[in-house]
């Protein structure tokens, strides 16, 4: 085994990926408060604990300050479907690694997780080999965008990927990394949107113990984390005008000096950037250094936008259908002729990433198929399924039918024990067996509807329906 991963997350965000990362030799964990997570940590070291910001009696802050004072202590990543900058600011400082946006995207865990079997996994998967980041498409820029990566992947020279938002600059950024001779090195992505100037300059450098209030030991960069391997600067635009010139020093030095530091610090990294601006337009409205461009515009790729990738566009929907099946346990579903043509004619604003999106949406809601316009959602209040749909994946032993908004909902499960417990050695009528579940998937998901839905297996619709009949008798619903 060569890793192991430890969550505290509501199981619906998390279970999903877990036979994913598990066909990568990442055994996957869960603990529902910070006694459970000690005690996991202790017995099992994991290489990464994912939490989120607050579960029920439990709070991040507790899981950090123990890392801050035991020796050893596993990274901790921030998760978190409700974000912000002060949020992943005030995390950061208190220790945490690194701070993520969910939904989680197995890939991404993946590629941050420290694997201790670096030989093994150098046998088992050569560096020629692009997997798990191969580029679907057959247009003719894309093929062009690929040859030219593939050319360049084997060097060290700086990499400038642009294109619209959600083209898939970072996709392209992870398959140049793993096509390189730093393939088995660390892959190292840094957000330069999401954090301010100062802590973003500690980010990317690291800091000493004592530099700035809150920096209670020394903290390496991402720039020393990716050490021997390839640093993606994300969105390099947004970086502040000051800071570029310290970026440049250790694009031209290969050395670095940390907040509060005295010393400079060697590194041997492979830069990538990407941007959704022209930056050759920011340098002439003095929005970005001219010298930092030229250091980082030595390869140049352009990425064309989803509505101009013609057939791609079908491609890419059949390939996330199929992955998506699959995750969900579903069969393998096909589109409807005005389905297809609505996909070919659709702008893509929001690109390959929206594609996706929509496509686990539509697998999601179709049901045994096939995948019609409705099933995008394109009207949310007008929806009305006209068939039974596909219940989430091995979130629930069994589900209902969400077209009958009267449905009797199977419950979450329970322990023997948990349910004697719950019900006191009586047998109660199932009407309230199904407000008892209904009210606990709500608890467990500290009132996320949505989430609730997905671990009851039911719709969001049903479940407001249930929510609001239940309001009719009299009932307290938060």
């Amino acid at each position: 085994m060569s890793a192991t991963l430890l969550f505290l997350a509501p199981t619906a965000t998390v279970s999903a990926l877990f036979s994913t990362l598990k066909e990568e030799g990442l055994e996957s964990g869960m603990a529902e408060s910070l006694r459970g997570a000690l005690a996991v940590i202790q017995k099992r070291r994991p290489a990464l604990v994912f939490s989120r910001p607050r579960l029920p009696g439990y709070r991040v802050e507790e899981l950090l300050a123990e890392a801050a004072r035991e020796e050893g202590f596993p990274p901790v990543i921030v998760i978190t479907d409700k974000g912000s900058p002060d949020e992943a600011q005030r995390y950061l400082e208190l220790g945490a690694q690194d701070y993520w946006l969910e939904p989680l995207d197995a890939e991404k865990i993946i590629a941050a997780t420290p694997r201790t079997d670096a030989p093994a996994v150098a046998q088992k998967k050569p560096v020629h080999k692009a997997h798990p980041f191969d580029i679907i498409g057959k247009h003719s820029v894309v093929s062009r965008v690929l040859a030219l990566a593939r050319q360049v992947a084997p060097s060290k020279a700086t990499v400038l990927i642009s294109g619209e938002s959600g083209t898939g600059k970072e996709m392209f950024a992870r398959f140049l990394h793993s096509m390189s001779d730093r393939a088995q090195g660390p892959f190292v992505a840094v957000n330069c949107a999401a954090l301010p100037e100062h802590l973003l300059e500690s980010e990317l450098f690291g800091h000493e113990k004592g530099a700035f209030t809150g920096a209670i030991a020394r903290k390496p960069g991402k720039f020393e984390l990716a050490h021997g391997g390839t640093i993606l600067l994300d969105e390099i635009s947004e970086m502040d005008f000051g800071l570029q010139a310290k970026l440049l020093r250790v694009l031209q030095e290969s050395e670095l000096d940390r907040v509060g530091g005295t010393e400079s610090v060697k590194v041997d990294v492979r830069v990538l950037a990407t941007t959704n601006r022209s930056l050759q337009e920011w340098v002439e409205a003095g929005k970005f250094r001219q010298d930092l461009y030229f250091r980082l515009n030595v390869i140049p790729l352009k990425l064309p936008p989803l509505r101009e990738r013609g057939e791609d566009i079908l491609l890419l929907a059949h390939f996330f259908v199929d992955k998506f099946c699959k995750q969900y346990g579903l069969s393998r579903l096909g589109f409807s002729s005005e389905a297809t043509d609505w996909l070919m004619a659709y702008h893509w604003p929001g690109n390959v990433r929206e594609l996706q999106n929509l496509m686990e949406r539509a697998v999601l809601l179709a049901g045994r198929g096939p995948i019609v316009t409705m099933h995008f959602l394109l009207d949310d209040d007008s929806w009305t399924p006209e068939e039974e749909p596909a219940p989430a994946a091995a979130t629930v032993s069994g589900g209902a039918d969400a077209a009958d908004e009267h449905a009797t909902l199977l419950p979450v499960p329970l322990s023997g024990e948990a349910l004697e417990h719950m019900l006191g050695g009586k047998v109660i009528p199932l009407q309230e067996m199904e407000r008892i579940m209904i009210m606990r998937g709500l608890e467990q998901t500290s009132g996320n509807r949505t989430q609730a839905a997905e671990l009851l297996g039911i719709s969001v619709r049903t479940l407001r329906n249930k929510l609001n009949e239940y309001r009719t008798m009299g009932l307290d619903i938060p």
